[in-house]
């Protein structure tokens, strides 16, 4: 029988440590072909290109994973993926582990999350992993029983249509403690670009910004678990105008089943 087929793909570009490290932890769960960007494309979400050519270069093997960048968005590697690279439909889309949280309202600017909600748009279960963490360099290593822990899940279960996850993990000493099904913070930026000046007098202007939580007591928020060094489970629906799914079972016992493969660790 064919082993589950696994298409990963991230924001961070091919180079990235975070989709490697997502590579390692992925392997005992079937064959991984690996789609990144060729250069970074945070804050893309879903966009696609449209106005340049796009092309597709195979890379070397990694850890027996099959890897190509794509010079587009993480959707243009999920489109390009379904239709000219994978010889069949994957069993599951995984993406990330992005360097930086996605939770409450940056799930919206995400091209983690972009590429996970294009993979949903397939039909296939998908789910976005990110790490509080934005150095290049961070250590992944205790995301691994949360990413196994999901992605057993999702392909011995699978995923309502149209119902994706978005999985956000805090920089702790070990693995953290908990998992938790959470919903996303209510929030907004505050002071989203700082304005500089330029050698000859002319003002330009720089993404930066502080998040201001709306709800900080909320314990049921993803940012109210990560503050508390909790993983939160967030369950997106990429149809924004109709009722969302029906949570499944296996995702409202997340806390349970992950606790258990937690002491198997």
């Amino acid at each position: 029988m064919n082993r589950p087929l696994i298409l990963v793909s991230n924001d961070d570009s091919h180079a990235a440590v975070g989709v490697h490290a997502l590579i390692e932890m992925l392997l005992p769960f079937g064959d991984i072909v690996a789609v990144c960007p060729a250069d970074p494309q945070s804050g893309q979400s879903m966009a696609l290109t449209v106005n340049s050519p796009l092309r597709i270069t195979r890379l070397d093997d990694y850890q027996g994973a099959r890897m190509y960048k794509v010079n587009g968005t993480p959707v243009d590697c999920v489109k390009l993926s379904m239709h000219y690279i994978l010889d069949r439909l994957p069993d599951l889309v995984v993406t990330g582990i992005n360097h930086g949280s996605n939770s409450a309202i940056n799930v919206l600017y995400s091209g983690t999350m972009g590429a996970a909600m294009e993979g949903c748009a397939f039909g296939v279960p998908s789910v976005g992993f990110s790490l509080t963490d934005h150095n290049p360099k961070a250590n992944f290593g205790h995301c691994k029983v949360a990413v196994q822990t999901i992605v057993d899940q999702l392909l011995r279960h699978g995923m309502p249509d149209e119902l994706c996850l978005n999985v956000n993990i805090p920089v702790t000493s070990g693995y953290p403690a908990e998992m938790r099904l959470a919903v996303p913070c209510r929030g907004k930026w505050n002071d989203e670009y700082k304005e500089y000046t330029d050698p000859h007098g002319g003002k330009f202007y720089w993404l930066t910004g502080t998040y201001i939580n709306l709800e900080p007591e909320n314990d049921r928020t993803d940012e109210w678990c990560l503050s508390h060094g909790m993983i939160s489970v967030v369950p997106v629906a990429i149809e924004r105008s109709s009722t969302p799914p029906a949570t499944p079972n296996w995702l409202r016992d997340i806390s349970r089943i992950y606790a258990e493969n937690l002491r198997n660790n």
